[in-house]
């Protein structure tokens, strides 16, 4: 009998206990999770000190330092726990997206784990676990719910109407918000990662300078957003500036492009609930970390009655955590794979 006529008859469980993989950029994570919310273990090793030398992610250094720490990772996290590869019930580890040589390490490693224990592989989205942080951050929330997608790869104002199914309601035409702060830290000399440090130096300054408004006359979705111009604008006002030898307030800066990249996204999320008359609001992605994101939705929301989700900030990076949640409910669902499942650079965002 094969793996996966194996596994194809695997009794489930009511509490299963699930091995979240992450490796899809810079972060080798690795996470048990119980029954969907409860955490048991959350190990995380970053390669992101190697990165910063070079202004941003090296596609080859990342799955070097993948290969060197997933084995680590994996035996602390069982540790951690107090639990051994047979205690595991399945195996979750992120298909994509993310780059493609990193995702393989995962991958890799855990059709190795999954083969040799005869236990399920759930390929997971990289997108439906940042959205999946949600449940571990409040294990009484349940769909419908609007959460915010804020990384940077993805922008996106989305309805979760259950727990598999997206409903994307807009998202951006051009750059991810993550990618317009790391695009807006380089232009005004701060080291990687971008966004925490603009946030940083958001603190330091006041919203004083007039930033174009996204989309003014699109006539598109009305919950699409395009980061390309407010970054541009940035870019320009800073070189402008600079040849006419005039020295500018980077902090202001800063904090100017702050309100106009977030601001927007608050509005649209709050005007989703509105419309889809939903209560709950949510966080989703690394910019989700932002707090000036988590303050002003946190006093906005409060003003409409509207309950606020908000992970941990280390659980709106990249982690294992959001990955064992999403690998839950693909177990309950049985998406199991075989054995020649791949890593997928890209996926689309359903």
């Amino acid at each position: 009998m094969s793996y996966f006529e194996k596994i194809s008859q695997t009794e489930l469980k009511e509490n299963p206990i699930i091995m979240g993989i992450e490796t899809s950029c810079d972060e080798t994570a690795v996470a048990i999770i119980k029954n969907g919310r409860e955490i048991l273990a959350d190990e995380i090793i970053s390669s992101a000190t190697e990165h910063a030398r070079f202004g941003g992610v090296v596609p080859e250094i990342a799955s070097r330092g993948h290969t060197t720490a997933i084995s680590e990772a994996v035996e602390r996290a069982l540790k951690s726990a107090n639990l051994t590869l047979e205690d595991i019930d399945a195996f979750a580890v992120t298909e994509g997206a993310g780059l493609l040589g990193a995702l393989l390490v995962g991958v890799s490693y855990a059709k190795a784990l999954a083969y040799s224990t005869n236990k399920p592989l759930i390929p997971v989205s990289h997108i439906r676990g940042h959205i999946a942080a949600t449940y571990l951050a409040d294990k009484s929330v349940q769909p419908p719910f609007i959460t915010i997608l804020a990384s940077g790869g993805h922008t996106a104002i989305v309805a979760v109407e259950d727990y598999y199914t997206l409903n994307v309601l807009g998202g951006t035409l051009d750059d991810a918000v993550g990618e317009a702060f790391d695009k807006v830290a380089r232009v005004l000399g701060l080291s990687y990662p971008g966004g925490p440090n603009v946030e940083k130096l958001a603190s330091m300054g006041e919203n004083v300078i007039p930033l174009p408004k996204m989309l003014k006359n699109y006539d598109g979705g009305e919950y699409d957003f395009s980061y390309s111009g407010l970054k541009t604008a940035v870019i320009n006002y800073v070189h402008n500036s600079e040849s006419k030898g005039i020295q500018i307030n980077k902090a202001n800066v800063a904090n100017s492009f702050q309100h106009s990249a977030i601001d927007v996204l608050i509005d649209k999320a709050l005007k989703a609930t509105k419309t889809y008359g939903y209560n709950t609001i949510a966080v989703s992605g690394g910019v989700g970390a932002n707090g000036y994101l988590r303050k002003t939705l946190t006093e906005k929301a409060n003003e409409f009655g509207l309950k606020v989700v908000l992970p941990e900030k280390r659980y709106c990076t990249d982690n294992g955590a959001m990955i064992g949640a999403e690998g839950f409910l693909q177990y309950k669902k049985r998406n199991f794979a075989d054995l020649t499942l791949n890593a997928k650079a890209i996926i689309p965002l359903k």
